[in-house]
């Protein structure tokens, strides 16, 4: 007999094996036993979940001989061991991809009235019914509502909401979820030992985890090693086979970023680049360590799958650094692109020194109290100590006690005006143009790293006019113009020259060269006025 790949011989042969999907399994099984099947199924959900076995498996218990579709399939009366070698007759699996016309369907529909020719129920298992054309779909609605009393409907698909809601409506739905890490864990555990296979618990952790929950793709990936490595698999050859380096150096970059050691992060990327490891496999290894540690930096512990070791190493350098610095990391290396350059350290070394650099100008920037509101220290006074006593003398006269001459007072130095002190000026709108550069940086502190105070910062931006709350700015480019009209940037436009001015107004954006237009054509009528 011909040797069948891993996901074929070790399929579900009964609901019971079906791995991960208790809640389907029990109601398909008691509708079995309470002779309650319904004339058409929807099984929806990702790949390798276990739809089609389920389907095929409930194929064979309503035909079944044995139980008289009353129970689980025997497997081994001659109806269940022709679905499961797939020549019954009455068992018909249609792969929509192939069939999406409406031709297709209308021949479906006259065949479901010829009776069964050997089974009890006819039944039609459609996979990937969503690639079915609008017209096809049309065209099996009405037989899908009220089809012959032999014939059940199973529908297959892993994109539900591209199905017309008036098939769903028809159907009983199942959604399959996908298979947690344990149950694959136990399921290729079970294979490993049955089959002879020789594995490290670590190893099927590893494919289990990458396999994102499809059980067929972690059957697939061990007889794949099988196929390589022989009966003898451990960490080292899966890490191998999926591209992991599993490099020490992915810790102790995070551990230098948590520590703000440029240096030594700078030496560490080098260090695995002249090693010729994969960088974007690194990056991606780096990531999901940087997940871990913000999910314990946030509580959320038991989303961690990991050893107690690495667990306590990754609670002890949590606590040495904060939330928002292990965020900023996780985001700025998650977001790194190797599609063109897959060989450049230039992408870590420039997220790492941004990921450093800006946590520490982030800390400057946002002092405890703002520098405005300051209490002034007030001036000490210093009074003259009086002198002590004379001793009195002996035959002479007592010498009247002179009064201490007062110290010149010299007039207070004058204090140069700091460079963030405002001019004073008559008028709001003169203020703001000889203030402008104090307007930008008096900014409140959340408005830093805004798009809008880079744009007000530039030079072809300057205040023109005040009229009751209004502020009108004239920009030089068009482009700055239609950046600070966005909502967003001028709302925050808007705070900054309000936290200038003290009292809330709005922001009116005119083109300079409309603005000169304007200026010119008033010119001129006033200058017909003067001649007429």
């Amino acid at each position: 007999m011909a040797s069948q790949v891993f996901y074929r011989k070790w399929r579900p042969q009964t609901l019971t094996e079906v791995v991960g999907q208790e809640a389907i399994t029990q109601t398909l099984h008691n509708a079995l036993s309470s002779h309650r099947i319904s004339h058409a199924y929807l099984f929806c959900g990702p790949r390798g979940t276990g739809k089609t076995s389920t389907a095929r498996i409930l194929a064979k218990a309503v035909n079944c001989l044995t139980s008289g579709g009353n129970d689980e399939p025997c497997n081994s009366c001659s109806m269940c061991q022709a679905v499961s070698e797939g020549r019954a007759l009455d068992v018909i699996e249609i792969d929509a991809a192939s069939n999406t016309g409406v031709d297709d369907i209308r021949s479906l529909r006259e065949k479901v009235n010829y009776a069964p020719n050997q089974a009890r129920y006819k039944v039609y298992i459609i996979d990937e019914v969503h690639m079915l054309s609008n017209s096809a779909s049309n065209a099996l609605l009405k037989t899908l509502e009220e089809p012959p009393a032999h014939v059940i409907f199973i529908l297959a698909t892993t994109e539900a909401h591209k199905i017309l809601p008036t098939i769903l409506s028809r159907c009983q739905r199942f959604d399959f979820r996908r298979l947690s890490q344990k149950d694959i864990v136990s399921k290729l555990t079970h294979i490993c030992s049955t089959e002879g296979i020789k594995t490290k618990p670590e190893a099927i952790q590893l494919i289990a985890k990458s396999a994102t929950g499809s059980l067929r793709d972690a059957e697939n990936l061990l007889e794949q090693l099988t196929t390589y490595y022989g009966s003898k698999i451990g960490l080292p050859q899966v890490q191998a086979t999926l591209g992991i380096t599993g490099d020490w150096r992915a810790r102790e970059l995070v551990k230098d970023i948590i520590n703000n050691d440029i240096s030594a992060g700078m030496t560490t990327i080098h260090s695995v680049n002249s090693d010729g490891l994969d960088l974007k496999q690194f990056n991606r290894e780096l990531v999901e360590y940087l997940r871990a540690l913000l999910l314990i930096k946030s509580g959320s512990n038991e989303a961690v799958d990991l050893t107690p070791e690495d667990l306590a190493e990754l609670k002890e350098l949590s606590a040495g650094a904060s939330l928002d610095q292990i965020l900023r990391a996780t985001k700025l290396f998650g977001q790194l692109d190797f599609r063109f350059d897959n060989y450049s350290t230039l992408p870590l070394e420039l997220a790492l020194v941004d990921c450093i650099l800006g946590m520490k100008k982030d800390e400057r920037e946002s002092p405890a109290r703002p520098p405005e509101y300051e209490p002034r220290q007030p001036r000490k006074v210093t009074t003259p100590t009086p002198a002590p006593p004379q001793p009195k003398q002996e035959d002479s006269k007592p010498v009247p006690e002179s009064k201490p001459e007062p110290e010149p007072v010299t007039a207070a130095p004058k204090i140069a005006a700091s460079p963030t002190t405002p001019i004073e000026a008559d008028g709001e709108i003169e203020r703001l143009r000889l203030n402008w550069r104090q307007v930008i940086e008096q900014a409140p502190p959340d408005t830093k790293r805004s798009a809008a105070l880079a744009i007000l910062r530039s030079a072809g931006v300057r205040p023109m006019a005040v009229k009751n709350d209004t502020i009108s700015l004239v920009f030089k480019h068009p482009f700055h113009k239609e950046q600070i009209e966005k909502i967003e940037n001028q709302r925050v436009a808007a705070r900054i020259i309000s936290n200038f001015l003290g009292r809330p107004c709005q922001v009116q954006c005119i083109l300079e060269e409309n603005h000169l237009l304007k200026e010119a054509i008033k010119m001129g009528a006033q200058i017909i006025d003067t001649e007429g």
